[in-house]
């Protein structure tokens, strides 16, 4: 039996097929098909398992990410999107936090304001309040009020309800009134209140996470439900699960019911599979770089674990939202960014991509604008030998003219320098990213492996390395399809989260643990009922605190034991070491404040095993050919040796300048670096000495 994990991207769908032991079994790549995300998927399916002399009944376990969910709020193809609240917060969702991008510009863009999610003729209120800070009802709910509402916006043609009432998070019990009337008044319309998405403290925020829920729920549940069919029709016995902003699995339904946090979901199995690589070769800080057609998404993980953003820093396409994500930066840089020059002359590369259609130039399927991807072939990083096999109307001849035309000749530059300045930007795009990823969070990514993937990672993996002195880079056996692999690493989690505010010396502990356990309870069933005992449930705790007078939280994981004084007092010391951490400071004599509580229930995944081969009986690789390649800083085109990834074994070395070559990506190795294949066929890539 198999299992296989399936990553779309904006440029291309990734595939890979392990055993039950985690050996790898296949990999495929293909062009993505942006118009139907799942015919791509299906058809990558049935070519990966050919490759793997399998066939659809043999798959057991399949996991999926997507960016369904991101494309429709950044395409604005959303649902139809209604919202019920409180009489007298009708336009929470317009104000927000009256914050202003550009604060000196009077016709700056606003996006909750010019594009909101649910237009101000389909918000309605409903006579009900309850009050802050017990939780009590102040105005009982007028269910009459609610019938009208329900009864207009169906009128208007509504396809989905958010409901969010004032301090829903302290007692649901209106808003969950609220969302029974409308499912059984309006059952075509897809209905969510916010204490089942964000049941947390800050009005604006909890508003706007549960539109947006609202907004992907009905385009995400019929992709899910279409993708489910299709497996079904298949043949494929498989469960199917969806990967998740937080870096966790979930079940079907569960994607249907929270859609949100399936929002920036696609760039964590890369992360996933960072860590596992690293972990397998004793390296436990990673920086992953996951370089594809589209995006370069960089992760950061310190000990081997993944970082979470905090819930005010999760905006997605301009608008807030608090869901639990995994810390990713990712930047507009791929293999089909696109080279040129804005209306004062400046050259630049990104964020445009040529995507799958018509891609880079090079590909000879109409692109007339170049690209990274041109930049390197026209530098001889890329050859066209090689490139064929994956494109066969592979036109060079159009990648020099589209870069001649368009950047060397409007600026005075010969082809080479243009072609060498495309990826010299593209570097330096990366490594401000990557620096604000690690130094700016109090990371010193000298302390850390590189892990390169993407079809375009190990082409750029070196240099931004050398850029940030990072000593050492990881190049996997798979990097094309690293996401795709990470997703069968991943673990199945479920997130529960819950405000209980209150000062750390005056805690109600029994309150704490009281909410604690009504948590694990409900993670811990979600996860019952996809099959799994209890024996193989892990949880994790967590507080979100803050210094007294502060605006923000800083998660931290909290200490085992019961919860009473000497639990507040370690609490402490794990804020206050975290907040130094974070910000360089900190503050052991003021007050802490306790905000948010939260708890993951998880099965942990199953890691990729790297078979293990016997040593080479040379250290010296032979090249399969050299030629004229051009590197960053080198000036005049170097005698560089060309290398078949698959002709290479555990102990050979390799001296730059040198490019390793495979279907799923190109590994270069700049002059004055050297690399070495391990016992799991790893590429370690490390200055010369």
């Amino acid at each position: 039996m198999a299992r296989i994990g399936i990553d779309i991207g904006g440029t291309f769908t990734d595939l890979i097929a392990a055993g039950r032991d985690g050996q790898v079994l296949a990999t495929h790549k293909l062009a993505s098909t942006p118009d139907d995300p799942a015919r791509a998927a299906m058809q990558g399916a049935e070519e990966l398992l050919r490759k793997a002399s399998l066939d659809f009944a043999d798959v057991e376990f399949c996991c999926h990410g997507t960016t369904v969910a991101t494309n429709a709020l950044l395409e604005r193809k959303g649902a139809r999107t209604g919202l019920i609240t409180t009489r007298g917060f009708r336009d929470v969702l317009h104000i927000g936090r009256k914050d202003r991008p550009y604060n000196f510009s009077h016709y700056q863009e606003i996006a909750r304001q010019s594009r909101p999610l649910a237009p101000r003729r389909w918000r309605t209120t409903v006579r009900e309040r309850i009050r802050a800070p017990d939780g009590e009802v102040e105005v009982p709910l007028n269910e009459n009020d609610v019938l009208e509402a329900v009864a207009l916006l169906r009128d208007q043609g509504i396809e989905s309800i958010a409901v969010c009432c004032l301090f829903s998070f302290l007692n649901p019990e209106h808003e969950r009134r609220i969302a029974e009337i409308a499912r059984r008044e309006f059952p075509e319309a897809y209905v969510t209140a916010s204490h089942e998405i964000a049941p947390l403290v800050r009005e604006y925020e909890r508003f706007s996470t549960t539109a947006m829920n609202a907004y992907v729920g009905p385009v995400t549940g019929r992709y899910v439900r279409r993708f489910a069919t299709a497996l079904e029709e298949a043949g494929v016995p498989a469960q199917l699960r969806l990967m998740t902003s937080g870096g966790g699995m979930v079940a079907p339904a569960e994607a249907w019911r929270r859609p949100v946090n399936l929002l920036l979901s696609g760039p964590v199995g890369a992360l996933i599979a960072g860590i596992e690589a690293g972990a397998e070769i004793g390296r436990r800080n990673v920086i992953t770089l996951d370089v594809g057609g589209t995006s370069a998404d960089i992760g950061v993980a310190p000990d081997g674990e993944m970082r979470m953003r905090s819930l005010l820093d999760t905006r997605v396409g301009d608008y807030d939202v608090m869901t639990p994500m995994v810390d990713i930066a990712t930047l507009g840089a791929g293999g089909g960014s696109i080279a040129w020059l804005d209306p004062e002359g400046m050259f630049r590369v990104g964020p445009q991509s040529a995507g799958a259609d018509p891609g880079p130039a090079c590909y000879g399927k109409g692109g007339e604008q170049p690209t990274v991807t041109d930049a390197l072939l026209v530098s001889g990083w890329y050859r066209a030998d090689h490139l064929a096999d994956a494109v066969p109307t592979l036109a060079p001849d159009r990648a020099r003219d589209a870069i001649r035309r368009q950047v060397a000749e409007p600026l005075g530059l010969t082809l080479e320098d243009a072609a060498g300045g495309i990826f010299d930007i593209a570097v330096n795009n990366m490594v401000e990213a990557m620096r604000l990823a690690s130094v700016s969070k109090g990371f010193d990514p000298r302390e850390f492996t590189l892990v390169a993937y993407g079809g375009a990672g190990g082409a750029f993996a070196a240099p931004v390395a050398q850029a940030l002195a990072i000593g050492e880079v990881l190049v996997p056996p798979h990097p094309g399809v690293g996401a795709a692999g990470g997703l069968l690493c991943a673990q199945v989690r479920y997130e529960f989260k819950a405000t209980l505010w209150g000062d750390l010396d005056d805690l109600d502990y029994s309150a704490v643990s009281g909410r604690f356990d009504e948590m694990t309870q409900e993670a811990t069933q979600r996860l019952a009922g996809d099959g799994f005992g209890a024996d193989e449930v892990r949880l994790k705790l967590w507080a979100e605190c803050r210094y007294a007078g502060q605006g923000n939280e800083l998660a931290v994981d909290t200490p085992p034991g019961d919860i009473d004084a000497e639990w507040a007092e370690a609490l402490r010391e794990r804020f206050d070491a975290e907040h130094e951490r974070a910000y360089l400071r900190a503050y052991p004599d003021m007050p802490v404040r306790v905000v948010n509580l939260g708890v993951s229930a998880y099965v942990p995944g199953t890691p990729l095993v790297s078979a293990q081969a016997p040593e080479a009986a040379s250290k010296d690789a032979e090249p399969l050919l050299t030629a004229p390649g051009r590197f960053p800083g080198a000036g005049e085109a170097l005698a560089t040796s060309f290398y078949r990834r698959s002709a290479l074994k555990p102990g050979h070395r390799i001296e730059g300048p040198a490019i390793v070559e495979q279907p799923d990506t190109t590994t270069a190795i700049p002059p004055g670096w050297q690399a070495r294949v391990d016992r799991y066929a790893n590429l370690l890539l490390t200055p010369a000495t």
